[in-house]
């Protein structure tokens, strides 16, 4: 009899074991340890410093004169030390910008602090942010725009070994970088003529010196503009994008396939939203009074963080050099709020089930605050999912959620789910979303609740979870 019932019990495990793998046809693609490290980062700042600080534009034409950029009173400190007030994790600045104005004195081109009266022409604003990068522990990444106004090599042959070169001087001189950054812009230069940029050989350059270093551009390959510079992406986001036929900038994937990447997508492209804090890139004195207040940044943090993109914030210094009093400011309680919100998972290590058509069995790896321990949820005899419980044992105020998949053992499968929580002696469904992918943070009605239910409703594939953080985030409470 005991043979048998361990037969049965063979059989059915085989069973189930097969209907587990419905849907699992489609290729499953994982980002490597480099992502993951990126992954990780989650929000950073963005600093658009130059010429144009100073001549009130957002883009320069190259004719500005190099004596203009000054900046006496300089602290690279206190803007790292902002960052991480605000919760950022790095930072990346514009080394060159359009106008082609060099912020290091670099050995390619003439238009450089080398020539401006800062520091008596041996200033290297690269080499003070990176250092005090290291100096406060945050990473640092470089934007260098491939389009230059000033440089009369532009628009000819020669003109991308003068990129290279210049490339070359960032990805050696300045320590490690965690993102090199380029965007699509590719006007005239200063004879009339525009440029073919040999990006490949610019990849390879990237690659060679700091192959732990993720190229953000429409089409990466390390991660993919937003579609958008609001700092959010659509709630269904897909880290996965397919980039044969598209190029950068116009002729770079539309703005929806941006926004939501693709479910079956050939290569591990995640978004990054970028969105300034103040109406332009650069400083203008006009907007002092218009930069966006810490209410507004959460939001777009939950709405770009919150939906498994990184954000990047561009936080522009003033002609002094340093971060204005206004963007501080609000910077700092935007770290307060984030803190706030988020402090005091109440899931963690409560007792936790899987519970599908046979009776609850305990499970571990989703409440112990380790994104590298997770749980595989094998799908039911008739396909469908079993539920995750969460027993608080007591009552708690509860109104969000914080659901991670283990993508980089599983990849993104995550199609939609559910939310239910435990009131009185019934479950109330509180929220419905769409894809999770590496994080999906969700906000809903305040509810009193013991127990919350996460239900996956559809998936590409087999579902691994690696953690569930449940919380009381008063601020921007939806009710």
């Amino acid at each position: 009899m005991r043979k048998v019932f361990k037969s049965l019990c063979l059989i059915l495990y085989v069973l189930h074991s097969s209907f587990s793998t419905i849907g699992q046809t489609a290729k499953v693609i994982k980002p490597d340890a480099i992502h993951k490290a990126w992954h990780e980062t989650e929000f950073y700042l963005f600093f658009h410093f130059g010429p144009n600080t100073y001549t009130d534009l957002e883009w320069g034409d190259g004719t500005e004169t190099e004596t203009l950029f000054n900046p006496k009173k300089l602290d690279c400190d206190q803007w790292c030390q902002i960052a991480k007030a605000a919760g950022a994790k790095g930072v990346i600045i514009t080394a060159k910008h359009h106008d082609g104005f060099c912020l290091w004195p670099s050995s390619y081109s003439t238009h450089t602090v080398r020539e401006s009266k800062w520091r008596d022409g041996k200033g290297d604003v690269i080499k003070e942010l990176s250092a005090a990068c290291k100096k406060h522990g945050l990473k640092f990444g470089v934007y260098l725009s491939p389009w230059d106004r000033n440089h009369p090599k532009y628009g000819t042959p020669e003109y991308n070994d003068v990129y290279a070169s210049t490339l070359t001087e960032l990805l050696t001189g300045y320590g490690e970088l965690f993102e090199v950054w380029w965007d699509g812009a590719n006007g005239e230069g200063p004879n009339g003529k525009s440029q073919v940029y040999d990006f490949p050989r610019f990849e390879k350059l990237v690659k060679q010196y700091q192959p732990n270093a993720v190229i953000f551009s429409d089409i990466g390959p390390g991660c993919r503009w937003a579609g958008n510079e609001q700092g959010t992406i659509n709630e269904t986001n897909w880290a996965m994008l397919d980039t044969a036929g598209f190029g950068r900038g116009v002729s770079g994937p539309p703005a929806n396939i941006l926004q939501a990447g693709q479910e079956n997508g050939s290569a591990w492209i995640p978004a990054e939203c970028d969105v300034s804090i103040r109406p332009g890139w650069f400083y203008h004195k006009a907007e002092n009074e218009l930069v966006k207040s810490p209410e507004q940044l959460f939001e777009i943090y939950l709405n770009s963080v919150g939906r498994g993109a990184n954000l990047i914030l561009n936080v522009p210094p003033n002609p002094d050099g340093r971060i204005d009093q206004n963007d501080s400011t609000n910077l700092v309680k935007f770290g307060e709020m984030i803190a706030q919100a988020f402090d005091g998972n109440l899931a963690l290590n409560k007792r936790s089930y899987c519970v599908g058509q046979f009776r609850p069995i305990p499970i571990r790896g989703l409440t112990d605050g380790n994104t590298e321990s997770s749980y595989r949820l094998l799908r039911e005899i008739d396909g469908s999912f079993p539920s995750i419980e969460i027993d608080f044992g007591s009552l708690f105020n509860i109104n969000c959620i914080k659901l991670c998949e283990q993508v980089f053992r599983s990849g993104q499968q995550v199609k939609s789910f559910k939310i239910d929580v435990w009131v009185g002696n019934e479950w109330k469904e509180v929220a419905r979303s769409t894809t999770i992918g590496v994080r999906k943070i969700l906000r809903f009605p305040s509810s009193v609740a013991s127990k919350i239910r996460v239900t996956i409703l559809e998936a590409r594939g087999g579902v691994e979870l690696s953690e569930i953080e449940v919380y009381d985030a008063r601020v921007g409470d939806p009710r």
